[in-house]
């Protein structure tokens, strides 16, 4: 029996949101912020924490320095149940940070990559893949060191037997250097957004961005906010609308909820309409607090919050 149901291997940084701003920051001016919050980030460690507070057993691999902030985000992993003990801790480089600012629905953000950049291929032993049934990886553009090698884990993964899915989140340096035709046959499922998707394929539509991938990849759930997912595979397409929520705190980690809830039902086996709907399900839950690991604290949790915002009887 395999140690753990999933292994995330991604970025590690602490999220500082400043929320409630009367407009965007000028260079030259001061604003203030009406709320604060201090909190896990990283697209990664988001999905770990959430599929892991859904119920499976999850895994973490990355680097986060010897500091304050990484005993934050080691110690935010371990009370959603991750296991740690694969995640290497540098002396040489801080714990990464981002700052976001929220203005409305609007949201801006800065990171600092710190040892989240450092990680490698090297540095994924094949024993610690081989204690799961499913291998995990977002953000490939922060983890520069790593994005050569993603092709090759993904086809290492695939060799030992998981199955796999990606989300390859924003690239910063707007270069969207990843090599699907190379990466995707070995990708069970893509989970890009929209605006993600365009960028990749260097498209302006998504019929465009989804005829370039057609022909590499198994399954593709395309994220699309407000608008809800679409779920494709070589022979069928659905659409699931969105849940609405009209209080929404902000939507800081929504796409990684919505990942956590479709590879939940995915491991479960469940039929791909259900993983669907979950995903857009856990997402909605997600944008009631502040952050991206605060809705909900297990599964039961997650029905009662979603039969009260949305009506969601299971």
């Amino acid at each position: 029996m395999s140690r753990y149901d999933a292994i995330v291997v991604g970025e590690l940084n602490v999220d500082l949101v400043l929320d409630d701003l009367a407009r965007m920051p000028e260079i030259g001016k001061e604003i203030l912020a009406g709320k604060m919050v201090y909190t896990l980030g990283s697209s990664s460690a988001i999905f770990a924490s959430s599929l892991s507070s859904l119920g499976l057993r999850v895994a973490f691999i990355g680097k986060c320095g010897t500091d304050m902030q990484g005993d934050f985000v080691i110690d935010s992993l371990k009370e959603r149940g991750v296991c740690v003990d694969h995640i290497q801790r540098s002396r040489e480089w801080p714990t990464g940070i981002t700052v976001a600012l929220n203005f409305g629905e609007d949201r801006a953000a800065v990171t600092y990559p710190g040892a989240m950049a450092q990680l490698q291929l090297s540095d994924i032993a094949d024993h610690i893949l081989t204690g799961a049934l499913h291998l995990h990886l977002s953000s490939c553009f922060l983890q520069k060191k790593l994005l050569p090698g993603i092709p090759n884990l993904f086809k290492k993964s695939k060799r030992l037997g998981l199955s796999t899915s990606i989300d390859p989140q924003w690239d910063p340096d707007d270069q969207w250097n990843l090599d699907l035709a190379e990466l995707l046959p070995y990708v069970d499922v893509f989970l890009p957004n929209e605006r993600e998707l365009l960028k990749l394929t260097r498209t302006t539509s998504l019929d465009e961005a989804i005829s370039c991938i057609r022909p590499y990849f198994n399954t593709a759930v395309i994220k699309r906010g407000t608008a809800g997912s679409i779920y494709l595979d070589k022979e069928q397409a659905f659409h699931q609308p969105a849940f609405l929520n009209e209080e929404v705190a902000d939507a800081i980690g929504a796409g990684d909820n919505f990942n956590a809830g479709f590879i939940f039902k995915y491991l479960l086996k469940s039929p791909v309409v259900q993983c669907q709907k979950f995903g857009n399900l856990v997402a909605a839950v997600s944008t009631t607090v502040h952050g991206g690991t605060g809705a909900y604290s297990n599964y039961d949790n997650l029905i009662k919050i979603a039969g009260k915002h949305f009506g969601y009887a299971g």
